[in-house]
C-alpha cells in the first residue's frame, strides 16, 4: 500500500488507515475473535497506520489493538493515540459505558490536558498496547479546552517529540476552526480532521486545509462516510450523519452524488475514500473496522479505479466545492 509522509517529519503512514473506535465495542459489543480477527486481516492487506484511544471503550480498544500488533515487528507500522482523557477508577459504576460504548464502566473518564495529565496518558496507553513507544500523539477532543491544551498539553508533547519520544504530534477533532488554531499557533505537525472534508461537507477548505499547506504541515482524515451516510452505494432514508438521523437534504444529496459516481463506473462509498486525497494536505484517510469483512470491502474500494473527472464533475453541478489541484 502506497505511504505519504506526514509534512515535516520522518513517518510515513499508509494511505489507508485501521481505526480503532469500532472495536472498543462503540454502539454494539464486538468480540475478541472478530476484533483479533479485523486488526490481522488489515495487517494482511497492507495496512501499517493504526490509530486508537483510552476514550475508545475505556482501554479496550488499546487492549485489543496491541494484543494483535505485538505479534509484528514494532518498527514496521505506525501508531497512534491520543490525549485528554484519562481513566480513573469509578466510584459509581451502573454496569455500563454512558459514552456510546457497549463495555462495563469500572472506570471513568476525566478530562486533563496538564503536564501531568498527558505523562500520565501516555503511560497508560503504552501499558494497555503492549509497547514502548507511541508513534504519533494526539490531543483528543479539547473543544472546551483550549488554553491547557495550548499552554501545558502541546508544549509537552513537543517535548517528548524533540526527545525523540515520539515521531509527530497534533489533535483530532471533529470542527475545524480550533484545529486551524492548532496548526497556525502550536507545535502541531498533523490533525486528524473528522468528518469536515468529506462528499457532504468541504468546510475545511475554508480553514484547515489552507492553513495545513501554509504552515507545512498534514491532515489525517478519518469520518470520510460522515457516520454512515456515505458509507453504501445507494443512500436510504433512516441513515446516520455526524452521529444523528441524517436530515432529508442530505439523504437526497447523497443519493444524487451516488447517482453521479455510478455514471462514472464508481461507487459512492469508493468516492468518499478517495475524495479527501484530491487535497495535498492529506496524507492518510483512517477508518474504522469492525470485522474482517469489513476490512475487505474498504480495501477494495480504496484500490478501486475513482475518476479524477468525477470530483470535477460534481464540482461543476454544485454537488460538492472542488478545485483542482486545491
Amino acid at each position: 500500500m502506497n505511504r505519504r509522509t506526514i509534512a515535516g517529519t520522518l513517518l510515513a503512514l499508509t494511505e489507508l488507515g485501521f481505526g480503532g473506535s469500532v472495536i472498543g465495542n462503540l454502539y454494539r459489543p464486538v468480540s475478541d475473535d472478530d476484533a483479533e480477527a479485523a486488526v490481522a486481516a488489515a495487517w494482511d492487506a497492507g495496512i501499517r497506520s493504526f490509530d486508537t484511544a483510552p476514550h475508545y471503550g475505556l482501554g479496550l480498544s488499546e487492549r485489543r489493538l496491541g494484543a494483535v500488533l505485538s505479534d509484528h515487528p514494532r518498527d514496521e507500522y505506525v501508531l497512534s493515540s491520543k490525549v485528554g482523557r484519562l481513566l480513573v477508577p469509578n466510584d459509581y459504576p451502573t454496569g455500563r459505558d454512558s459514552d456510546g460504548f457497549a463495555v462495563p464502566d469500572t472506570v471513568r473518564r476525566k478530562w486533563d490536558f496538564s503536564k501531568d495529565g498527558v505523562l500520565r496518558s501516555i503511560e497508560a496507553s503504552l501499558d494497555r498496547l503492549g509497547t514502548d513507544r507511541l508513534d504519533i500523539v494526539y490531543l483528543h477532543d479539547p473543544d472546551d479546552h483550549w488554553q491547557q491544551a495550548a499552554d501545558e498539553a502541546m508544549p509537552t508533547l513537543a517535548q517528548l517529540r524533540d526527545e525523540g519520544v515520539v515521531g509527530a504530534i497534533g489533535a483530532g477533532m471533529n470542527q475545524s476552526a480550533m484545529l486551524t488554531r492548532f496548526l497556525r499557533e502550536t507545535a502541531a505537525d498533523v490533525v486528524m480532521l473528522a468528518g469536515r472534508y468529506t462528499l457532504l461537507d468541504q468546510s475545511a477548505l475554508e480553514d484547515v486545509l489552507p492553513a495545513a499547506i501554509e504552515q507545512g504541515k498534514s491532515v489525517v482524515a478519518v469520518g470520510v462516510f460522515n457516520s454512515g451516510l456515505l458509507a453504501g452505494d445507494r443512500p436510504g432514508a433512516g441513515m446516520k450523519y455526524d452521529y444523528g438521523d441524517a436530515p432529508a437534504d442530505l439523504v437526497d444529496r447523497a443519493r444524487m452524488i451516488a447517482e453521479v459516481c455510478e455514471a462514472h463506473g464508481t461507487t459512492l462509498p469508493a468516492a468518499a475514500i478517495a475524495f479527501p486525497f484530491t487535497h495535498p494536505a492529506v496524507v492518510n484517510v483512517t477508518l474504522g473496522m469492525r470485522t474482517s469483512r469489513q476490512v475487505a470491502r474498504n480495501i477494495e474500494l480504496h484500490r478501486s479505479s475513482v475518476p479524477q473527472a468525477l470530483f470535477a464533475y460534481l464540482g461543476s453541478l454544485g454537488l460538492i466545492t472542488y478545485s483542482e489541484g486545491s
